[in-house]
């Protein structure tokens, strides 16, 4: 695991190796983040017990999104809330990052594969603002 800061602010968290030796749920992400990047890693056999989430409201700020690689390469560059250029990261197949604060750009290396989860419902002209 990688974390992106800026200062003491978090912008990212990469995950590209598990641990497959602990038989744990393991979070990468705070309780207090918008989204939840976690590993279950059971033995066969085990059950999780069949549950409902229970509907309640939840008020959150701003958007979070996880990115999954599955093929490909590909370059992020983080930049602080005014736009400045912090770093990059290039990151291969197989690789997760949450995206949590401050601004991020992508540039395909490789023909890739991403999939993309991030808190809803969108509003494009709400929801983010683009810069060069």
């Amino acid at each position: 695991m990688k974390i992106i800061k800026h200062k003491e602010e978090v912008l990212a968290i990469i995950v590209n190796e598990f641990d497959d030796k602990n038989n744990k749920i393991e979070f990468y992400t705070k309780e207090e983040n918008i989204l939840q990047l976690g590993r279950m890693n059971h033995k066969s056999g085990h059950i999780i017990k069949p549950h409902i989430h229970t509907n309640y409201t939840r008020e959150t700020n701003g958007t979070n999104e996880v990115i999954y690689i599955k093929k490909g390469v590909v370059e992020v560059d983080f930049y602080t809330k005014d736009s400045k250029l912090i770093q990059s990261e290039i990151l291969n197949e197989n690789t997760w990052i949450v995206l949590i604060s401050g601004g991020h750009g992508f540039k395909i290396i490789e023909d890739s594969e991403l999939f993309e989860v991030k808190n809803g419902p969108y509003a494009e002209e709400k929801d983010k603002i683009r810069f060069n």
